[in-house]
């Protein structure tokens, strides 16, 4: 299994969780809390959390190349949920 963490600075980190995950809702299984998120995405499992000030980003896929791809789509629609607040994802393994 592939993992990968990015610690994400945001002024409204259960926001992003919330929008995230209700935009997948329709799609894939979502479990979602006040500061957490649990997707299951066909590439592998989305895991967010909201800390003060940040979001903590955790990705787990059975494939290195699945976990680029996922890597990319949910810093995509993370950016896309923030909107014009500018969001510095840098992933680690």
């Amino acid at each position: 299994m592939h993992t990968s963490h990015a610690r994400i600075v945001a002024a409204n980190p259960q926001r992003l969780i919330k929008r995230l995950c209700n935009h997948w809702r329709h799609k894939f299984p979502v479990q979602l809390d006040e500061q957490s998120g649990v997707i299951e995405l066909p590439l592998g499992q989305c895991s967010l959390s909201a800390g003060e000030g940040y979001l903590d980003a955790r990705l787990q896929s059975p494939d290195q190349e699945q976990m680029h791809r996922m890597q990319t789509v949910v810093a995509d629609h993370l950016a896309r949920m923030a909107g014009d607040e500018p969001l510095a994802i840098d992933w680690r393994h």
